[in-house]
């Protein structure tokens, strides 16, 4: 199960017969203090959790979150990766560790249900995107998930390489050895049949090019058309580079370009709002949108939050804190809504993103959503 289809599994999970603890670290380290101020941010949240008033999270679920936590700290467990969420509910019987490729910044909650907001930010901070190092003689293929780096398909156009693994690089190997056969004229052409069953395999719809200029550009007119479209840019590489220094080069462009399209479909949907399109903006629009499962992509303001409520009969989210449903009269619940906003959106097969500095999106009501269809 990929990640996304774990996160949308957890997020089945809305009242859990015990408390969730739901931790995020941010592992990318660039020094010994930074370390330390996780450490230290685990200990004292571990802490206040144990010490804390009422039935909270049991005690085997947090010595499980800290040795966790001990074991990532001290790289004995995941080294490399940048964030980690870790889920633990004794109740349930969840034990969940995930990986990301992005950092997450540092957070420790306890509730009914998983915290999975940053989780599910991840689809459009850190989309699948397949990175591909060309020369006139060589290739290298990566396949750059949410969770981080898949394994490299290295090609080269003189002597094709042997791999025994099975999934993605076994078919690019098998389709480069019946485009190759030793003719370095169509090495070309044979990285492109690899890179095409790649996408078409994976459902990669961005790809980042690297190396030098004038290789990069001959064979970018070797792309069908369609295959085209999913190139968002090249940067730059070399034969003798570990192949890990032109991931994290296309990772940062990557993260640069994300940006800028973020706040471009902001400013469409805002636009699209005001024409009584495929938008809304505001708190109550968006709730609509989001109980009749019409939102596509939803956007909040980095650090949105608002109280609201569930109804526990027809499941309809509400502004306010209204003891009962409008829609069926039902019980409704406390919940906090820029949480269950984001699952309810994720579970209809919608995204979800943060957006740090967008006045006209603050001005909204800090939530806008681009629909599916018109309201």
């Amino acid at each position: 199960m990929d990640l996304r289809a774990r996160v949308i599994e957890l997020g089945r999970i809305e009242r859990a017969p015990g408390p969730v603890v739901s931790v995020y670290l941010n592992t990318r380290w660039a020094d010994e203090h930074q370390r330390d101020r996780v450490r230290i941010f685990l200990k004292n949240e571990l802490a206040e959790a144990r010490r804390g008033p009422g039935p909270g999270p049991s005690k085997v679920d947090l010595d499980w979150i800290e040795a966790q936590g001990l074991a990532l700290l001290n790289q004995a467990a995941m080294p490399g990766t940048s964030g980690v969420a870790l889920f633990a509910c004794d109740a349930l019987g969840l034990r969940e560790t995930l990986a990301s490729r992005v950092p997450f910044e540092n957070g420790f909650t306890v509730a009914e249900a998983p915290h999975l907001r940053p989780l599910l930010e991840l689809d459009e901070k850190a989309p699948s995107t397949l990175v591909v190092f060309i020369d006139t003689e060589s290739a290298r293929l990566v396949l750059l998930t949410a969770e981080g780096a898949d394994e490299e398909v290295a090609l080269r156009a003189d002597v094709p390489g042997h791999h025994s693994r099975g999934g993605w690089a076994q078919l690019a190997q098998s389709r480069y050895q019946r485009h190759t056969q030793d003719h370095r004229a169509r090495h070309f052409e044979a990285v492109v049949a690899s890179l095409t069953g790649l996408v078409d395999a994976h459902g990669v719809r961005r790809i980042i090019l690297a190396g030098e200029p004038r290789n990069v550009a001959v064979f970018r007119q070797e792309l069908p058309s369609l295959i085209a479209t999913y190139v968002l840019g090249v940067v730059a590489g070399a034969r003798h580079e570990a192949i890990g220094v032109i991931v994290d080069r296309a990772a940062e462009y990557l993260s640069h370009v994300e940006g800028q399209r973020e706040a471009e479909g902001v400013d469409a949907t805002l636009t699209a709002a005001a024409k009584r399109g495929k938008g809304v903006a505001g708190l109550d629009a968006t709730l609509e949108a989001i109980n009749r499962g019409a939102v596509h992509r939803l956007y909040l303001v980095k650090g949105w939050r608002a109280p609201g409520r569930r109804c526990g009969g027809c499941g309809m989210l509400h502004a306010g804190l209204s003891w009962t449903c409008p829609t069926c009269g039902g019980e409704a619940l406390t919940v906090e809504l820029g949480e269950v906003m984001a699952e309810r959106v994720a579970a209809v097969g919608g995204t979800v993103e943060t957006i740090e500095g967008h006045q006209p999106l603050a001005a909204a009501g800090g939530v806008a959503a681009e629909l599916r269809y018109p309201l």
